[in-house]
């Protein structure tokens, strides 16, 4: 029968101890020095070096990103600052204005501009880029007679006219003046138009009924209009060439 001893074996002990002593002092297996695998260059690398040189790396970028934002903020400031003093300079006695009173009074100025530059057009009879149609009844006159300020604004072509004075004729109202004006392709006519009271006009309800086919008879010659400035830009635009697909034949 053999016999167990639990007291351990004092040489063997002491140069386990020993060796992982060594180990220790050769630094191979030192926390801070463990290796991580680079996927970009394929080996091994200290993963503490590596990481604070990404870190180095990070922290420039945000330096440099911030850099930047601060400048394009400058310069956009420094933009807006000589827009505004601009428009100082064309609102006059407003040198000390606040930015916000500044636009606003900008702003007013423009809209009373456009204002009287559509007054103004109207006055010329100068043509405009939006088709439109007219119809205004004018003051009555002492000799019992009515009359209406009727304008179009078209495309020019070359039936315009005579689809015009077509139209016009199956209505109750005499032709009395007419203004044509042109402009690149553009025409505005202006009429007026007028007409005796009688048994069947006599009323205000039946002058705007009067008004009103004044106005749908322009409109249609309006309409005639842009359809054929729609076909005539077709035609100017170039045809698409129609891709043939051949067939093989056994």
């Amino acid at each position: 029968m053999s016999m167990y001893s639990g007291k351990p074996n004092s040489l063997n002990f002491k140069s386990d101890c020993e060796g992982l002593a060594g180990n220790r002092g050769s630094g191979v297996m030192s926390v801070g020095q463990s290796l991580v695998l680079d996927s970009e260059k394929g080996e091994l690398v200290k993963s503490l070096g590596k990481t604070g040189k990404k870190r180095g790396v990070s922290e420039a970028k945000t330096v440099a990103a911030l850099k930047s934002h601060s400048e394009a903020e400058r310069r956009r400031r420094e933009r807006i600052n000589a827009h505004l003093e601009t428009l100082r300079g064309l609102v006059p006695g407003k040198e000390k204005m606040d930015k916000a009173s500044l636009l606003a009074e900008v702003i007013s100025q423009v809209k009373q501009l456009k204002k009287t530059a559509k007054q103004a057009s109207e006055d010329l009879h100068i043509p405009t880029d939006s088709n439109e149609v007219k119809v205004e009844q004018l003051d009555d006159t002492e000799d019992r007679s009515f009359s209406f300020r009727a304008s179009i604004c078209c495309h020019y072509r070359h039936d315009l006219l005579s689809d015009t004075r077509q139209c016009l004729n199956v209505l109750p109202v005499d032709l009395a003046e007419v203004e044509i004006s042109t402009l690149e392709g553009r025409v505005k006519i202006v009429f007026v138009l007028t007409g005796r009271r009688d048994g069947m006009n006599e009323s205000a309800e039946a002058r705007e009924l009067i008004a009103s086919s004044i106005h749908e008879a322009l409109s249609c010659v309006v309409d005639k209009a842009s359809a054929s400035e729609e076909f005539s830009q077709q035609l100017m635009l170039p045809h698409k060439r129609q891709r043939v697909h051949y067939l093989d034949y056994p």
